[in-house]
């Protein structure tokens, strides 16, 4: 069900709210530019500065928008496991066909913490949960051997690997097995994630570039090489400069120049820099997205 590139979405505001029509939108351009899949509510959406009411209903914005044409993986995580468990239930109820639910931040819980975490959401809802592994932003790393752990558990079906370690997804097909969803998090190390055993991408690049995001990872599959190839390059100044800054600061400044949103993130993040916004047009023309 999940494969291939799948946007992880910004959240377009308008003086401060969420802007409905501008999201829906994206979300039919998106649909429209071959992406497989889209997240609503994740980091690049800002789901940190949500509020439980916004955040179920950029959710919804979202599956009412797809119309089942291609999946939702609703970002449902918190470092409040009953928070969390509220949240995917809600997912859940709206029609999601996915959660993606990110390693607790702050607390610092242990192996056993993540496992007994995982496990409890895992319990309450009924749709298929992805682990989101990054140390970056959540201070803890999910073990190989506590991910194997949960992938016993029946709903627990993949990860979104954001570790920027090009050795875990062999070392986790190894332990857990092919069938185990891996999708890669860090967009520059995309096409070597796939060739190390991966099955697609939760992309922030996505956001300014699905069509050839979406290339790729279709390139792939379909054993053609130098098309991945062709689109691994085309792609390489967009993927860094899109992390010029924090995310999602740079993709949402690129987002607003293809007249989708505005640039503005909410506090306590600000609009990118003028450095920042330079290099990302300077790539975001080098890849062919403006004319």
């Amino acid at each position: 069900m999940f494969f291939g590139s799948i946007t992880a979405l910004v959240t377009p505001f308008a003086d401060g709210k969420i802007d409905d029509a501008a999201f829906q939108r994206f979300v039919e351009w998106q649909i429209s530019q071959g992406s497989n899949g889209l997240v609503p509510s994740g980091s690049t959406g800002e789901s940190a500065t949500l509020s439980h009411d916004e955040h179920e209903r950029v959710i919804r914005l979202c599956v009412e928008a797809t119309a089942g044409r291609v999946p939702v993986i609703a970002g449902t995580g918190s470092n409040s496991t009953s928070e969390a468990i509220s949240l995917a239930k809600a997912a859940e109820k709206i029609g999601a066909d996915g959660a993606l639910v990110v390693t607790p931040h702050y607390n610092k819980p242990s192996q056993e913490g993540l496992y007994q975490h995982y496990k409890a959401i895992h319990d309450s809802v009924g749709i298929p949960i992805i682990i989101y592994n990054i140390p970056g932003r959540s201070v803890i790393d999910m073990t190989v051997e506590t991910m194997a752990r949960l992938a016993k558990l029946p709903r627990i079906v993949g990860v979104k690997d954001a570790t920027a370690d090009l050795s875990r997804p062999t070392r986790t097909r190894q332990a857990i097995g092919p069938e185990f969803l891996q999708l890669s998090g860090e967009d520059p190390t995309a096409a070597a994630f796939l060739a190390q055993g991966g099955h697609g991408c939760i992309s922030v690049t996505a956001n300014a570039a699905p069509a050839a995001c979406a290339a790729l990872q279709a390139a792939w599959r379909a054993g053609d090489m130098a098309e991945m190839a062709l689109c691994r390059d085309r792609l390489t100044r967009l993927n860094r400069a899109l992390f010029a800054e924090v995310n999602p600061v740079p993709v949402k400044y690129a987002v607003s120049l293809l007249g989708f949103c505005a640039p503005t993130p909410r506090l306590p993040l600000i609009e990118a820099s003028a450095a920042t916004r330079a290099l990302v047009e300077s790539a975001m023309r080098d890849a062919g997205l403006l004319n």
